[in-house]
C-alpha cells in the first residue's frame, strides 16, 4: 500500500476549489492508500494574521475535512502544530537547501512583492513544507499546480540529504487531478479561487446553502459572446464554468461545451450539479456542529498516529546529520 500525504492551510470554511481540487480526491485516497492529511496552521503564520482567529479557523477546516468525507478510522488527519516533529525537521531541511532556491520560489515572489517588510517564515516555509512531506515517507503527494514547484524543492532536498548523509528520506512523487485542480474565481476567472484574494461573489464556499451557490454561479463572469466553447485563453470565464462542471460530473469540458447553446443553460447546469454534489457534505457538517467534540477527538487521534510515524523519521534524520542523541533518543 502506497503512502499518500497532503495538507491544506487553516483558513476556516473551505471553498469549492479546495473540495474539487483536493478533498474529493483525498476521500478516495483513504480507501486506496495509507493516507495522511494535515491542516497547516503553522504555514498560516507566514503572513499577517489575527491570532484570535487562527484556532477557530483550524477547527473549521478540520470540520470541513470530516464533512467532506475523511474518516479518522481510514486515514490520519491532524493539525500540523500538534506534531512538533514538523518544525524540528524543518530546521534540518533549511540547512540542506539554499537561500537562492528559496528566493526563486514563485509564491514567495508573489506574496512578498511590494511589501516593505516580509516575515522570514514566508521565505523559509518551503523547508517546512518539505519537512511536512518527508516526515511520513510519503510516496505520493497530491498538489495543485501552484505547489508543484515546492514539491520539486522537497524532492531536491531529499535527494541532496540522502547523498550527503546516507539514505534517509523517501523521494515523493506529485499527483495532480486532471480537472478541477485549479478552480478559478467566478468574478475574476484569470485568478485562482481563494478566500483571501477573491471577491465574495467569486468564491463558492463548500458549505454555502443552495440558494447562495445558485446566486454566485448565475452572476459568474463570462464574456460578450454567446457561444459556449472550451477555450481558456480567450474565454476564461466560460472555460472555468466548464471545468467546474467537468469536475462535478466526470465528463470532459470540451465534451460538455457541445451540450449547451447559451450561458444561461450552462450556469443552470453548473449550479444544479454543485448543489447536488455538496448536499451530503452540508448534512455531515450540520451533524458535526451539533457534536464539536467529535472534531477535537479526531484531531487528537490523528496527532497520536502521526507522531508514531514522524518521530522515528526525525530521529533517523538527526542521527544521519550527525547530531548528538540525548538520553532516551531524539524523538520524545
Amino acid at each position: 500500500m502506497a503512502r499518500v500525504l497532503s495538507g491544506v492551510q487553516s483558513t476556516g470554511v473551505p471553498h469549492l476549489g479546495n473540495y474539487l481540487g483536493a478533498f474529493r480526491s483525498w476521500v478516495s485516497d483513504q480507501d486506496r492508500d495509507d493516507a495522511f492529511f494535515f491542516i497547516a496552521d503553522l504555514h498560516a503564520m507566514t503572513v499577517e494574521y489575527d491570532p484570535a482567529e487562527l484556532a477557530p479557523s483550524t477547527f473549521e477546516q478540520a470540520l470541513g475535512l470530516l464533512a467532506a468525507g475523511l474518516d479518522p478510522a481510514r486515514c490520519t488527519l491532524f493539525a500540523q502544530s500538534h506534531v512538533p516533529e514538523h518544525p524540528r525537521l524543518a530546521w534540518i531541511i533549511e540547512c540542506t537547501i539554499t537561500y537562492g532556491e528559496l528566493r526563486r520560489m514563485t509564491q514567495f515572489k508573489d506574496k512578498a512583492g511590494g511589501q516593505e517588510t516580509v516575515r522570514a517564515g514566508l521565505l523559509t516555509y518551503p523547508a517546512l513544507m518539505a519537512a511536512d512531506v518527508l516526515l511520513y515517507d510519503a510516496d505520493r503527494v497530491p498538489v495543485g499546480d501552484d505547489q508543484r514547484q515546492h514539491l520539486e524543492l522537497t524532492r531536491d532536498a531529499a535527494v541532496r540529504f540522502n547523498n550527503r548523509y546516507g539514505q534517509t528520506f523517501v523521494v515523493p512523487e506529485a499527483a495532480v487531478p486532471a480537472y478541477g485542480a485549479r478552480v478559478m474565481d467566478l468574478q475574476e476567472p484569470t485568478r485562482k479561487m481563494s478566500k483571501s484574494d477573491s471577491s465574495p461573489l467569486g468564491t463558492v464556499l463548500m458549505l454555502d446553502p443552495p440558494e447562495e451557490i445558485d446566486r454566485k454561479v448565475r452572476k459568474a463572469v463570462t464574456d460578450t459572446e454567446t457561444e459556449v466553447r472550451y477555450d481558456p485563453p480567450t474565454k476564461p470565464g466560460v472555460s472555468n464554468l466548464l471545468e467546474v462542471l467537468a469536475a462535478a460530473t466526470g465528463d470532459k469540458p470540451e465534451t460538455l461545451a457541445a451540450g449547451y447553446r447559451d450561458y444561461g443553460s450552462l450556469k443552470k447546469a453548473v449550479s444544479e450539479s454543485l448543489v447536488e454534489m455538496l448536499a451530503p457534505v452540508r448534512e455531515r457538517a450540520e451533524r458535526l456542529r451539533r457534536d464539536p467534540g467529535e472534531v477535537t477527538e479526531a484531531l487528537a487521534i490523528g496527532a497520536q498516529k502521526a507522531r508514531a510515524v514522524a518521530g522515528p523519521t526525525l530521529e533517523r534524520a538527526m542521527r544521519a546529520a550527525g547530531l548528538l542523541p540525548p538520553a532516551g533518543g531524539f524523538a520524545r
